[in-house]
């Protein structure tokens, strides 16, 4: 209703606007506050192996859900197109203070943008300053670990944004080990000409050789960026090599190892880039100027202050011993929960990992990720199906990842990890069990249709899940807010 000076009506109508305002969740939206409660039971009585996802800490989760929410502050410190952000000008600051101690930057010769909103969008900035339309970028390709990011597309279709606006040609790795073939790359480079190489993925369990692709860059007068993403915490933590050694651009979300809250980190290279041996000319980097005005106003309005808030929190927690004890676990983890699925007969991409991910592929057994992916979901084990090297189809992928950071933050150990290993393979087995009662032709939709209308192989899911559930209670998960 129209409200009214001094009118009886109106007095009540802002009252009542007052108290809506002040109402908690619960009462004010109980369909959303049972949505949250299950999700966080979900998370507490399951176990998270996806190999991208994190629990924040609890001052992380307070940063993010405060009154920085509230302040809009177009531009960048000093530089704002609204009033009152001298708070978010010192956050910002504090920020990028931060994530250079962090990685342990030289603010002479690196600085950093820490206003894109997620991993994708830092990305897309960093082609759009340094590429431009139709330019040229190498990346992974997605069946091999790459990231949809990275150029993805198909024999059919430009299927990333990352392929529609730039020119794509990924590299890939060798079919019969797995590893990347910097061969072959460094031959398609010499042909292709790129602007851009791209160092990153999102499922390869190796450390990729930054020293190579630097090379490799160098001869095709390219910019190495480095998308650390998934092993940015490991990196911060001094327990894996650092890209910021070689690569010109370094980009990152700040959600995964790292712990933080889900947002964006751009580093560039400042200085000097190159000396001509002849005449000893420099020629210094122009990265600064064009990667802020790729992400404002190029690509985003004003940037999210809680984030930055809750990224900055989380660049603190990375400095103390226990985020470094934190994330040798996590390495030690993996090497336990990899071991466990070799001697169990299991085929891991590449033989083992490096880092924080395994890659298991299925297609000795005769089945696949997807229909793996569902009956470990059913036994509350979350992963996601993955392809492997020489996957004809994304849809139909023969494996799934598995992580160890999210279970490692609730404190599991190896023998822990052990203990999932043989969840996991009672799941796998179950899986196969119940595809012989299947047509050999049966698509996922019938695989899942079939499982959940057959109450003898429901009863089996829930005799794992209910241990699984019993497991997972004893490992609190550390900063959730009660509801």
């Amino acid at each position: 209703m129209a409200l009214s000076n001094g009118t009886h009506q109106s007095k009540e109508t802002w009252k009542s606007h007052n108290q809506m305002m002040l109402e908690p969740l619960s009462t004010n939206d109980a369909e959303v506050y049972e949505i949250i409660k299950k999700e966080k039971k979900r998370q507490k009585y399951g176990l998270e192996l996806i190999a991208s996802e994190n629990f924040a800490s609890r001052a992380v989760l307070e940063a993010l859900g405060s009154c920085m929410n509230n302040k809009y502050s177009e531009g960048y410190p000093g530089q704002r197109y609204y009033g009152g952000t001298e708070c978010v000008d010192d956050l910002e600051r504090l920020c990028q203070n931060r994530a250079l101690e962090v990685f342990r930057l030289d603010p002479a010769k690196w600085g950093v943008n820490v206003q894109p909103y997620s991993g994708s969008p830092a990305n897309f900035a960093v082609y759009t300053a340094i590429v431009g339309s139709h330019g040229r970028i190498m990346g992974l390709d997605l069946p091999d670990g790459g990231h949809l990011s990275h150029g993805f597309m198909t024999n059919k279709k430009k299927i990333s944004a990352s392929s529609v606006f730039f020119e794509s040609m990924p590299y890939r790795v060798n079919p019969d080990t797995g590893l990347i073939d910097y061969d072959r790359l460094e031959e398609n480079a010499r042909l292709f000409h790129p602007k851009l190489i791209i160092a990153g993925a999102s499922c390869y369990a190796r450390t990729i050789d930054h020293s190579r692709l630097r090379k490799i860059a160098d001869e095709n007068e390219a910019f190495l960026m480095s998308d650390m993403a998934h092993v940015a915490g490991m990196v911060a933590g001094g327990v894996m090599e650092s890209p910021f050694d070689h690569a010109d651009v370094v980009t990152t979300t700040t959600h995964k190892t790292l712990r933080g809250c889900r947002s964006g980190l751009i580093f560039y290279r400042k200085g000097v880039r190159s000396v001509d041996p002849k005449t000893g000319k420099e020629t210094l980097y122009d990265l600064e100027n064009p990667i802020n005005q790729a992400v404002f106003p190029g690509l985003q309005g004003g940037p999210h202050n809680h984030a930055i808030a809750g990224i900055a929190v989380a660049l603190k927690q990375a400095l103390t011993p226990e985020f470094k004890a934190y994330q040798a676990q996590i390495l030690a983890n993996c090497k336990a929960l990899a071991a466990a699925m070799l001697e169990k007969g299991y085929k891991l991409v590449t033989g083992g990992s490096d880092n924080h991910l395994i890659l298991i592929d299925f297609r000795t057994q005769g089945t696949d990720g997807g229909r793996v992916e569902k009956v470990l979901e059913a036994c509350a084990i979350a992963c996601n199906k993955n392809t492997c090297p020489g996957d004809k189809s994304a849809l139909r992928p023969s494996g799934i990842r598995l992580g160890t950071p999210a279970l490692t933050s609730r404190g599991l150990l190896e023998d822990d990890f052990r203990k999932v290993a043989e969840y996991i393979h009672r799941g796998i087995a179950l899986t196969l069990e119940f595809q012989l009662n299947l047509s050999p032709k049966a698509t996922l939709k019938e695989f899942k249709e079939k499982l959940v209308q057959d109450e003898k192989w429901q009863m089996k899911i829930k005799e794992i899940r209910e241990e699984v559930e019993a497991f997972s209670a004893k490992f609190p998960i550390p900063g959730l807010p009660e509801l």
